[in-house]
């Protein structure tokens, strides 16, 4: 076989280092943005943060992320990382360009983002409170703010500590009980065990650190330092001194956390019943004393994470319309230094570093605004898909797949797959991801489809309307959506309800 050179044309698609950076800008969130957006001023000296009001002589470039601004004379599209030719794919310039001024944002109104309320799980609220309410209508509500804990469990119980009369022996034994307790305030370790390492300690008696555990157990929060659930409830229930003169009850509930919480968890009212010999009303007297004790004494104490999640977009209703609107609290206000561009304009082609810094500015520039630009444009084509959501709840959510946002905005599905990931929309029913608007659908006898997170709505609605003395069960739920045309199976209501953690019918039942 002989060797010979071939001219051979083909055509192919290359990631450029621009293009690549669109993709990842565009799959990254709100946090994972601020954070590359950092280190590139960190690492670009032609990049700086922009002030407020922006320059007044509008002679530098700042990406201003809106619907009419714009970076150049290059249009903004929504990039498509799917198409054979990106929409803004621009080659890199070999001269440096004169850059265009910042848009005016004086008169942008600045937007307060609402503060969405958390309905957390405790041992007083019964599991309704779990499903949680949002605001409806226009009006806005004030944030919830969640104060930080002045100090930790071991500091509260040491400055008691400091307060007894107690020696200094017996002081350091308390000391080294508050060591072994976790975050809830129980003591993670059997007191034979803590003696057994306590030996070298002279003259020490077992006696001695019972004495330590129960001083420790005398200090608030009432419960701390039990080595179980039965002993803790035990614990507060003795600091309830009106029940002095109920005996009965009082005996009652003693005996119910000592011997039967087990089917009082598993709200076994028939066998509790019958194993306390007791009346109904006095069962359930005992039952609402026991749920107003507190299970996890350091709760209180937790540290609370700082975390935050920040819509990305914001829609409100304004004549009638639902309209969406980018949170300007999220958009990055950084520009071109106009030092560095000046002395580049002087003296062209002396500087191939700072020529290509430059060009990455301005690339780094654009695709900001076309990730914005992108998450607009799709954000607002799912209120327009989803329009009976914003209007009435998610009882009325249709059936969306990624593909009809696709076509419908001439984009790639993985461009919306990226554009909905980690990104959130703040709505009058509460902060949500992107996501969530996408669902599967279940046909209905009508030959329509229903969404399932609409059949989550419903079976939701269908339980928290229900007696509490007699639940319904999943094989009556599918019966009642049967009745509203919605064909869905026993087990397909089940796998809804654990979703929505939803307890079973018998963890429901109530007296």
């Amino acid at each position: 076989m002989k060797q010979s050179l071939q001219l051979k044309v083909s055509q192919n698609l290359t990631l450029t280092p621009q293009l690549q950076q669109s993709i990842r800008l565009l799959q990254l969130s709100t946090l994972e943005l601020q954070q590359e957006i950092q280190q590139a001023l960190a690492e670009n000296p032609l990049l700086e943060v922009s002030d407020e009001d922006g320059d007044e002589n509008g002679a530098d470039q700042t990406v201003s992320l809106g619907a009419n601004s714009e970076l150049d004379d290059t249009p903004t599209d929504s990039f498509d990382p799917g198409e054979t030719e990106p929409a803004r794919a621009e080659p890199v310039a070999e001269q440096v360009q004169e850059l265009a001024p910042d848009a005016d944002r004086d008169g942008e109104d600045q937007v307060q983002r609402d503060s969405i309320d958390a309905i957390q799980d405790n041992w007083e609220g019964d599991w309704r409170d779990n499903s949680g309410t949002h605001p409806d209508g226009d009006e806005e509500k004030p944030g919830l703010q969640l104060a930080a804990p002045e100090s930790s469990l071991s500091q509260h119980l040491i400055d008691q500590l400091r307060m007894t009369n107690a020696s200094e022996r017996d002081k350091n034994l308390v000391l080294w009980l508050i060591d072994y307790l976790n975050d809830d305030g129980y003591l993670t370790v059997e007191l034979e065990d803590l003696w057994d390492t306590l030996q070298e300690v002279p003259d020490l008696e077992f006696e001695e650190l019972q004495a330590a555990l129960k001083l420790l157990q005398s200090f608030d929060p009432p419960g701390v330092g039990a080595r179980n659930a039965s002993e803790c409830l035990l614990l507060q229930l003795k600091t309830r001194q009106h029940l002095a003169n109920d005996t009965q009850l009082f005996n009652t509930c003693r005996l119910i956390i000592s011997e039967h919480l087990s089917l009082l968890a598993q709200r076994d009212y028939t066998k509790l019943k019958k194993a306390l010999n007791v009346d109904e009303e006095l069962l359930k007297e005992c039952h609402q004393l026991i749920r107003s004790l507190e299970p996890f004494p350091g709760a209180k104490f937790r540290r609370v994470d700082d975390d935050h999640v920040v819509p990305d977009v914001i829609v409100r209703k304004s004549g009638g319309k639902w309209h969406v609107q980018l949170n300007p609290d999220v958009m990055p206000r950084i520009r071109i230094n106009e030092v560095y561009a000046a002395i580049l304009r002087s003296n062209r082609g002396q500087s191939a570093q700072l020529s290509a810094q430059l060009q990455e500015a301005r690339w780094l520039l654009k695709n900001v605004q076309q990730r914005f630009d992108t998450i607009l444009r799709v954000s607002q084509a799912i209120v327009e898909r989803q329009i009976g959501y914003f209007n009435h709840g998610e009882i009325a959510m249709q059936p969306l797949v990624l593909r009809e946002i696709a076509d419908l905005l001439g984009l790639h599905e993985s461009t919306v797959s990226r554009v909905t990931t980690q990104k959130y929309m703040l709505t009058p029913h509460g902060l949500v991801e992107l996501k969530y608007f996408f669902g599967s659908h279940v046909s209905t006898d009508s030959g329509g489809q229903a969404s399932s997170t609409a059949i989550r709505a419903l079976i939701k609605q269908l339980i928290s309307s229900e007696d509490p003395k007699q639940p319904i069960s999943d094989s009556q739920i599918a019966e009642l959506l049967g009745q509203q045309g919605i064909v869905v199976a026993r087990r397909t209501v089940a796998k809804y309800r654990e979703s929505l953690k939803i307890p079973p019918v018998n963890m429901r039942k109530s007296l």
